[in-house]
């Protein structure tokens, strides 16, 4: 039960560039082959940039991006287990920096359980409490409610190589929960898991999130899971922090073409050769030879930013399009390369002008449409669903 505020706070790692003394045929090959985007400062690689948040109290935030964007250090730094480099971290209104992470009051669950297999689930669960020299009586209280919250209490007497890996999760979870701590880490917990066991695995920390009251801190690289848990998410790239909203702001809103893109599946459709123009009091864009009129909103957006005419990269989702069979139909023309039925809806795949776009369509909305590859089909779009991105930043301009 706490708040958690990270300052200005940055983590710096020594480069490796043991490489550069690998032989090489020329001087423009004298140059460490560039593995990511982090920013390189001297000899250290800067693995989180300039990290500002408030996290409130009970509140459950996902930070979320692809491998190496820095989520997984961020909370090792608010567990303790990694210096930072510069800035500062409170935990419930107390500066950490220097704080021994057992001192912190914090409980963290890993991706891989960390569970000690010469124990029983009941003792895995005790040991912190043991360590603690808490009464034996509380101890049990303690272990045997969180079993039963965790529907584990038919588990305790087995040892962690009896368990499956979801019952494993669910022990790791309960060894955290006992402890009853300030405020609960979550590293990729489910990410070993297969995809029927992380759905389930999902709901159950749902469910267990209402019956503890704490603050939650959780990473994945999994944007369903973040979107599912979070009330707020952090949505990282090469250390920095792109986006922090609700999940319905992140989806519908989002900041910049890299969000647009992590967030939401299929991936949004991007159009990169677009047109902006203004057109009077209103403003049309050029999609692949058609031209769209933007809505009365969007267009208020714009003049407020004094946007003139320019070159756009434009986003929909796929679930924002629609498509026809018929030759006469508005749209523009594509021709069908993947048709996949996914039960209540189909994804379709085609390809317009050698760019790849993606339709999500309701089953029931194609009739008895029969759509197949290689087919020439229309897709559309409410231009009121576009995206807008500054073809040189990638900021969402509306």
């Amino acid at each position: 039960m706490a708040t958690v505020v990270l300052e200005n706070v940055r983590k710096e790692y020594p480069f490796d560039n043991s490489d550069k003394k690998k032989k090489r045929k020329s001087k423009a090959d004298d140059r460490p082959e560039k593995k990511s985007d982090l920013e390189v400062t001297g000899e250290r690689v800067v693995a989180v940039q300039d990290f500002n948040i408030e996290i409130d109290d009970r509140e459950f935030v996902v930070l979320v991006g692809p491998s190496g964007c820095g989520k997984s250090t961020t909370l090792r730094m608010i567990a303790g287990l990694e210096d930072i480099t510069s800035g500062n971290i409170y935990i419930d209104g107390r500066k950490v920096n220097d704080v021994e992470p057992k001192d912190r009051d914090i409980a963290m669950v890993f991706q891989n359980y960390a569970l000690y297999p010469h124990m029983t689930v009941y003792d895995n669960m005790a040991f912190s409490l043991k360590t603690r020299q808490e009464p034996k009586e509380e101890i049990d209280k303690k272990v045997r409610e969180a079993a039963e919250i965790l529907d584990i209490t038919p588990l305790l007497d087995r040892k962690p190589k009896a368990l499956s890996g979801g019952q494993r999760q669910r022990v790791a979870i309960g060894r955290a929960f006992v402890r009853n701590p300030k405020v609960f880490l979550m590293d990729e917990p489910l990410s070993n898991l297969d995809a029927k066991l992380r759905n389930q695995m999902r709901a159950e920390i749902i469910k267990l999130r209402d019956k503890i009251d704490t603050t939650f801190i959780y990473v994945t690289h999994d944007q369903i899971e973040a979107m599912t848990l979070g009330d707020r998410i952090v949505i990282m790239k090469d250390g920095f922090i792109h986006q922090i909203g609700t999940p319905q702001e992140v989806f519908s809103h989002p900041a910049n073409e890299f969000v647009a893109g992590f967030i939401g599946v299929p991936q949004m459709n991007f159009f990169r050769n677009c047109s902006l123009r203004k057109e009077g009091s209103s403003y049309t864009v050029d999609v692949m030879g058609k031209t769209y009129t933007l809505t009365d909103k969007q267009c208020e957006a714009l003049d407020a930013a004094e946007t003139g005419d320019i070159p756009v990269t434009i986003g929909v989702r796929p679930v924002n399009m629609t498509v026809s069979q018929d030759e006469s139909a508005e749209g523009i023309p594509a021709t069908v390369e993947v048709f996949e039925m996914m039960g209540s809806e189909v994804h379709i795949h085609m390809n317009a002008d050698g760019s790849d776009v993606i339709a999500v369509v309701q089953t029931s909305a194609l009739g008895d449409d029969r759509i197949k590859a290689k087919d020439r089909i229309k897709f559309d779009f409410d231009p009121g669903q576009m995206h807008l991105f500054d073809k040189t930043t990638g900021e969402n301009m509306i």
